[in-house]
């Protein structure tokens, strides 16, 4: 009698009920550029950092999502740009036997807790690598962030939830 080792977890094919499972999580794209330097090194001023996040989710099938976390840093030292570092990270996602508030709720705030550890290592790479001090993200609330989009899209009066759109490509 052969027993596979498992660790007491059903592979998704043979789950009964529920599944939220990671099926891929990869690099989509990355940019770093340095427009001044290397005489950007040598200014000695206070640098302006700003944060712009985003998140785009499509569906590639009935239970498979694609979700990007998109993070673009960028540094300023006076009026020069010292660093613009972007990353899009992503992730396939197995959403099986959910419903659609589940998966809305998966969607908007699970994955993007998953992903995000992935990029803000990459950021704090390519900053390193770029020749600047290192630049740690720090945690981001995506429940927070979540619950707005939430009051955001009542407000407006939209029922759509992130797991609306079409099927894409041919997965």
């Amino acid at each position: 009698m052969s027993e596979e080792n498992t660790n007491g977890v059903a592979p998704a094919e043979n789950a009964t009920g529920p599944a939220f499972t990671i099926e891929k999580i990869y690099v989509k794209d990355v940019s770093f550029e340095s427009p001044n330097s290397p005489t950007i090194f040598n200014e000695n001023v206070q640098p302006d950092l700003q944060l712009n996040l985003n998140q785009k989710v499509q569906r590639l099938s009935e239970t498979a999502f694609e979700v990007v976390l998109g993070v673009t840093l960028t540094c300023k030292a006076g009026d020069k740009t010292a660093y613009v570092a972007e990353v899009e990270q992503a992730g396939v996602f197995g959403l099986i036997g959910l419903d659609p508030q589940a998966i809305d709720v998966l969607l908007g705030t699970q994955c993007p807790n998953i992903l995000f550890p992935y990029v803000r290592s990459m950021v704090s790479d390519l900053i390193q690598a770029g020749g600047f001090p290192p630049f740690y993200l720090q945690p981001i609330n995506f429940e927070g962030l979540y619950a707005e989009t939430l009051r955001q899209r009542q407000a407006q009066g939209e029922n759509a939830s992130l797991a609306d759109s079409e099927p894409a490509g041919n997965a």
